[in-house]
């Protein structure tokens, strides 16, 4: 089970706004684009900017409206025809740079370790190469959990809601991103094996 696959009454309720958008023409690469640049301007400002922790609270704001970015620029790449090559690289690449730029920040927390939220950027990057290579092997794009890029979304929104609280992580939350780390993990292998028993090719 994902959060993923809530996705598609999320969208129900974004369809009125994804018209909207339209008919201002507005184009689903531009969404893509601009929540990549929100999330990228966002995460370096709380890595560099010495940002309070109160400031940690953007992110789990910024993960739900950044949810609905990308439902849209999706809806209006599929209902109003904007489908192209280029936005299939962008809405890969976007999001893998999106969730690097969110997580870093979390390095500067104690008692996490720069190490293992490092390790969880790269496995969170290999767990949506793996996805998106379902395709090449004659399966779908692959979604699966337990921790995809939604349900990720909501448990760094919920550590950035806690630090901005100004609660101290116990000293035993030094082991949630390596728990993390082996969730993605299983995450890609889940994605591998279900692609392959998909495929056309053999």
């Amino acid at each position: 089970m994902s959060i993923y696959q809530l996705k598609p009454r999320f969208q129900a309720l974004l369809r009125p706004l994804v018209a909207r958008l339209y008919a201002l023409n507005i184009t689903a690469n531009q969404v893509t684009i601009a929540a990549c640049a929100i999330s990228v301007a966002l995460g370096l400002w709380l890595y560099f900017g010495a940002a309070s922790a109160a400031a940690f609270a953007l992110i789990p704001l910024w993960m739900f409206l950044r949810m609905a970015f990308n439902a849209i620029d999706g809806m209006l790449a599929r209902e109003f025809g904007q489908k192209s090559a280029l936005g299939a690289f962008l809405n890969e690449l976007t999001d893998v740079l999106s969730d690097a730029a969110l997580y870093a920040p979390f390095a500067l927390v104690a008692p996490f370790s720069g190490f293992w939220v490092g390790t969880v950027i790269v496995l969170a990057g290999l767990s949506e190469f793996a996805g998106a290579l379902g395709p090449t092997v004659g399966a779908s794009r692959r979604y699966d959990g337990p921790l995809g890029k939604s349900d990720r979304a909501f448990v760094f929104g919920a550590l950035g809601l806690y630090v901005a609280l100004g609660w101290p992580l116990p000293a035993w939350s030094a082991w949630l991103m390596p728990l993390l780390a082996l969730g993605i993990g299983w995450t890609t292998l889940n994605r591998i094996r279900r692609a392959l028993a998909e495929s056309t090719v053999h």
